[in-house]
Order: C-alpha cells, then sequence, then structure tokens
C-alpha cells in the first residue's frame, strides 16, 4: 500500500533506536505511532493517532496534574514515573489495535522501560498509562469508524461527484467517516463549509482553469519542483507530516514531557475531528472532482471553462467527493495548534521519507507547509484550489475549537504556550 511504503522502511530503526535519540519517551513513542499506523489510510491513521496520544496524555497528566484531563477517570499514586506511564499508555493501545505488531512492541517498550530504574515509582507508572489506555480504547469502542459504507451517485448532473478509477465497484468510500463520534467538536456538522462556487462563477472557472493546466499527468506547467511536493504530499499523509513537525518544534523550544504529551494530543484530536468534519461536509456537497469536471467541461454552461476529454491527474484521484480537500482540513487544524503552542515565528523544519530517498522539504514557518500542501493536491491534479481554500479556513476552525476547548492549563502549571 502506498501509505505503508512511506514508513514501514523506518519502523525498526524507530521501535529500537528512538529511545537513544530522544531523552523524551512521549516523543519516541509519537514516533513509533506514526510508524505503526502507517498502513492505514489517512483517517484511520488519524484516529488511531488521537486514541494514542490522548491515552499517553492522560497517562502522563494523572501524574503531573498540569492540564485539565480529557477523561478524568484516571488517578496516578504519588511519586508515579511519568515517562514508564507514557510508555505503557502508548505501547498498550498500539498493541491492541495492531496485534501483527505485538512482537516489535513489546521489544521497545521493553527498551523504553529499561531506563527507567526499577521499583515501585515505575511500577505504578505502568499501571497508570495501562489504565488511561484501557479507558480510552473502551471510549472510541462503537464509535462509527466501522462498518465501512459507501456512496453510488445518484444523479450525473454537472457538478455531481462521479465514479472515478479508483474507486471500488462499491461506490464512493469512507461514507460511514461523516458520522465517526468527533473526539472534541460537538458534531461532524458544527464546522460544515459553505456551499462551493456555482458552476458559473468566476472563481469556479479560475481554479477549473488553474488544475487544468498545472495538474494533468503530462502538464508542462508543472515545474520539477512541484511535481516532487506533490508527490510527497500524496505518500505522507497530514498525521504523517505534522507529528513530526510538532516534534521539531518541541525539541526546538525544549518542551517538557508533560507540554508534549498535551501537545501531540491537542494536534492528533484537531487532525480526526477535521476529517470527520471534511467527510460529512463532502458527502453533503457530493462535488465532482477535476478528473470528471475537465473531461466534461463543456457541461458546466460556463463559457470559461474548455473541456478536455484526455485530462488524467498526475496522482490518482482518491474515491470520495472533492469538495473541500481533506489534507487541507486535517493540515490547517494542526497548523492552528501548533502556531498557538510554539508561536508563529521562524522555525528550523524538515520533512522527509524514505519513499523518497534524498528528498527533504525544508520549511520555516508553518503556514510554507500549508501552502505545499495545497499546492501538492492542485498541481498533483485532483483538487481545485477552491477546494484547498475552504478545507483549509475549516481546519482553522477545527484547531482553534480544540485548542480552546480542550486539555487546558491549569493555575500554576507550565504551559509554555506563545503569547495569545
Amino acid at each position: 500500500m502506498t501509505w505503508r511504503s512511506a514508513f514501514v522502511t523506518t519502523l525498526a530503526a524507530l521501535l529500537f533506536g528512538s529511545a537513544a535519540a530522544n531523552a523524551d519517551v512521549v516523543l519516541d513513542w509519537n514516533n513509533i505511532m506514526v510508524a505503526t499506523v502507517s498502513g492505514q489510510n489517512p483517517f484511520s491513521q488519524a484516529r488511531f493517532a488521537a486514541i494514542t496520544q490522548l491515552a499517553v496524555f492522560e497517562a502522563v497528566n494523572a501524574v503531573t496534574g498540569h492540564y485539565t484531563p480529557y477523561l478524568g477517570t484516571i488517578s496516578a499514586p504519588p511519586g508515579s514515573s511519568a515517562e514508564a506511564a507514557a510508555i505503557a499508555a502508548a505501547h498498550t493501545v498500539l498493541k491492541n489495535y495492531f496485534p501483527a505488531a505485538a512482537a516489535s512492541l513489546d521489544a521497545a517498550r521493553a527498551n523504553s522501560l529499561a531506563s527507567i530504574p526499577d521499583g515501585p515509582a515505575k511500577l505504578n507508572g505502568i499501571a497508570v498509562g495501562e489504565a488511561a489506555a484501557a479507558a480510552m480504547i473502551a471510549a472510541r469502542m462503537n464509535d462509527g469508524a466501522a462498518p465501512p459504507q459507501f456512496y453510488m451517485p445518484v444523479s450525473s448532473d454537472p457538478g455531481q461527484w462521479q465514479l472515478t478509477p479508483s474507486c471500488p465497484a462499491a461506490g464512493g468510500i469512507l461514507l460511514q467517516w461523516r458520522n465517526v463520534t468527533p473526539f472534541a467538536v460537538q458534531s461532524s456538522s458544527q464546522f460544515r463549509s459553505d456551499p462551493p462556487p456555482s458552476l458559473t462563477s468566476v472563481r469556479y472557472a479560475k481554479s477549473y482553469n488553474e488544475v487544468k493546466l498545472v495538474g494533468d499527468v503530462n502538464s508542462a506547467a508543472r515545474p520539477a519542483h512541484l511535481s516532487d511536493v506533490a508527490t510527497f504530499y500524496n505518500l505522507v499523509s497530514a498525521v504523517g507530516a505534522w507529528n513530526p513537525v510538532a516534534g521539531q518544534l518541541a525539541v526546538e523550544q525544549g518542551s517538557s514531557l508533560s507540554e508534549n504529551a498535551r501537545t501531540l494530543a491537542l494536534i492528533n484530536m484537531a487532525m480526526s475531528d477535521a476529517l470527520v468534519t471534511v467527510m460529512e461536509t463532502k458527502y453533503y456537497y457530493t462535488r465532482w472532482r477535476p478528473e470528471t469536471a475537465i473531461r466534461d467541461g463543456g457541461l458546466d454552461n460556463n463559457p470559461r471553462t474548455d473541456p478536455d476529454p484526455a485530462y488524467e491527474p498526475f496522482i490518482i484521484t482518491p474515491c470520495f467527493p472533492s469538495y473541500p480537500s481533506a489534507h487541507a482540513s486535517a493540515s490547517y487544524s494542526a497548523r492552528e495548534v501548533l502556531a498557538r503552542i510554539f508561536g508563529n515565528r521562524p522555525h528550523s523544519i524538515a520533512l522527509s521519507t524514505p519513499a523518497m530517498p534524498g528528498f527533504v522539504l525544508q520549511y520555516n514557518t508553518l503556514s510554507e507547509i500549508t501552502d505545499d500542501i495545497d499546492n501538492a493536491r492542485v498541481y498533483g491534479g485532483i483538487h481545485f484550489r477552491y477546494d484547498q481554500e475552504e478545507g483549509g479556513a475549516q481546519g482553522l476552525d477545527v484547531g482553534r475549537y480544540v485548542y480552546k476547548g480542550k486539555l487546558s492549563c491549569l493555575s500554576g502549571c507550565e504551559c509554555g504556550e506563545a503569547a495569545q
């Protein structure tokens, strides 16, 4: 699978080398989490990431008491090891959902725990982590992520989504995701996007002609660098991009274990809720993809949109409606949370994937990352620019709501927040 190929080659290094690379087990196990979930689709990745990081947060916070808890049902004996709690929480969640990785996860647990002195603090911390994991797993049972549901188009009218070549016979995938229980927002429709632009509008025509020009597989107008960017963000999901970003910012700032547990819980909650929200919007409006729109451009009653029956996108079109962009919604939600925690000042951020050896994306600001993601989907030929714009606005709303409403700093705690 595409998503697995992006990370699986580094799994062993993450599992066995992470403790030596970092002094923070929360960041170590976040790396392990990203590698472990990488074989899933981006929506499932986000759900598993949120469950894992919330369990880690709840375990660490039961020991430190720095923030408002998420569940509030976990207590820790005085003196419990927060490090042991974090390790046990992440390990227990991941082993529960990915039993095929049990041997590697067990080895990583032993490797991580070996650096913590034996004794009651360690044993109590492990018990706290296991309890937090069990509570989060129980809280997400029957949350709507399964069984799978599919959407078959009910109309062939211009503008309506149609099956594309990547689709299974059953129809559009992940229809059930619009009904997944959110982690923080009130409902999947709370931040539903406004309607997409009319097919006869100037905005629609502008977006149409842009993706038609730069998104075709044979386009001469797509620079080589943006072809690489489109390929990179087709391989790397929001979870796979923004967790490493958060980790780098945490190291740069020297954030504590407790701060890192909270940051990672917040961004993964935000990304998961953004993806639930975006799927509700997608299947509410069922807007066609560029692949369909450009081939049928003569049917939209817009004199500015000439058709191209031979149009083929540079990357494979996902099998669900276009509007708005899921990668944008998830990414902007993470960006909003990280900007509020670490600020909009310049940073030094590098992203890479083993699937593209030697290719590294260097960024100085968080907005540069979302700019690249927006371009990736347009230059990849699978999204209109307005999909990106509206997905980004939706993601900012979700991120802002999650940050303001969950895991707030208690009086006297260490927040390390950027000035708001």
